[in-house]
């Protein structure tokens, strides 16, 4: 039986082309965008499309908009084996992460995918993540079941799990990598499914869909002679549920008593403060040394190696759904929700 798939067009790079006047990248028709993709025919898929309008540079992604995309998703939800994502990179892993915790026991793939040339340029990447985030979507076992029933960024020939997945390059095609875990697919001459890797969902419960968020979150790094009153601003900001601070090295802070005070005073006063490492790799260990010890006794409470986009994504999303609850929502952040963080 022929896999059923909806492509999602929410704009982005692969859906672009150069102004002849201005020279400047600008959205076109969707349907032109599949008509440079021809070679999706060959799939032995039905593919249905559905088109956001107007098409957005990803820089103006918003919780509405993934409130939108999981709706649409929702929606079509019992109509499709597997949905693929166009998006722009910039913003793409927020979406993917915030997309993981809004499809709570997901069994089917979404699979979000662009390109860093536009589809109808001669040297553009954006023709074999779009085919090979079919074919992954597309991809189920003997039982019917989706090889990879999750959240996941088809990019450069590798699938890697959504909210594990960092942008890191501007320049190359393999513009992301998930550091903290390992690939779930990997495209080559054939395509490899890491089946350990993946997520197991139950298949005999129906897909969740949560569309609140709550956006009261505030990201912000420390750096060497951070001074007193930006923080004191930050933290006193009304309204503000969240903050994610990124720390040095495995969740180390500056030792000062205004800092420490100016924490354990906003933790009192129930927003909750999570602990992410600015490094790329490696987990927050808060017991290591006494920067670390110091930042847990304030209230601070570890990320582990959850990326900035998990975090923030995962707190929007346990706010929205736990509000005045701040004691669980820092307990759930030290949880595992979605295969986001390590733990052991």
């Amino acid at each position: 039986m022929r896999s059923r798939i909806l492509i999602i067009y929410t704009g982005g790079t692969i859906g672009m082309h150069r102004n002849a006047r201005s020279g400047a990248l600008e959205p076109f028709d969707f349907e032109l965008l599949l008509s440079r993709v021809p070679e999706l025919q060959q799939l032995d898929t039905h593919i249905a499309t559905h088109q956001f309008h107007p098409p957005i540079d990803s820089s103006n992604m918003t919780p509405a908009m993934w409130t939108d995309i999981c709706r649409c998703i929702a929606d079509n939800y019992d109509a499709y084996d597997g949905f693929v994502v166009l998006h722009g990179t910039d913003t793409m892993a927020y979406t993917a992460s915030a997309l993981s915790f809004m499809l709570g026991n997901l069994t089917k793939p979404v699979v979000l995918t662009g390109s860093q040339l536009p589809i109808g340029q001669l040297r553009t990447d954006g023709k074999e993540n779009l085919i090979t985030a079919v074919e992954i979507a597309s991809a189920r076992d003997a039982a019917g079941h989706a090889l990879v029933p999750e959240v996941g960024i088809c990019f450069g020939g590798h699938l890697l799990r959504g909210n594990r997945t960092t942008k890191q390059s501007a320049e190359e095609f393999n513009a992301f990598e998930s550091f903290n875990y390992p690939h779930l697919v990997d495209a080559g001459i054939n395509i490899t499914y890491h089946r350990h890797r993946i997520l197991t969902p139950d298949f005999a419960q129906p897909m969740t869909p949560h569309f609140r968020l709550d956006n009261n979150v505030i990201i912000f790094s420390l750096f060497p002679g951070i001074r007193e009153d930006v923080i004191r601003h930050i933290m006193l900001t009304p309204h503000v549920g969240a903050i994610v601070m990124r720390t040095f090295g495995c969740g180390n802070a500056p030792q000062s008593p205004w800092l420490l005070g100016a924490l354990e005073e906003c933790a009192r006063g129930g927003t909750v403060i999570v602990n992410i490492s600015q490094c790329m790799q490696g987990a927050v260990e808060m017991g290591r040394y006494d920067a670390g010890v110091h930042l847990r006794e304030a209230g601070v409470v570890s990320g582990y190696d959850q990326t900035v986009e998990a975090a923030v994504t995962k707190l929007m999303y346990l706010l929205g759904r736990y509000p005045g609850e701040p004691e669980r929502v820092r307990r759930l952040m030290c949880e595992s929700l979605r295969g986001e963080v390590t733990l052991s």
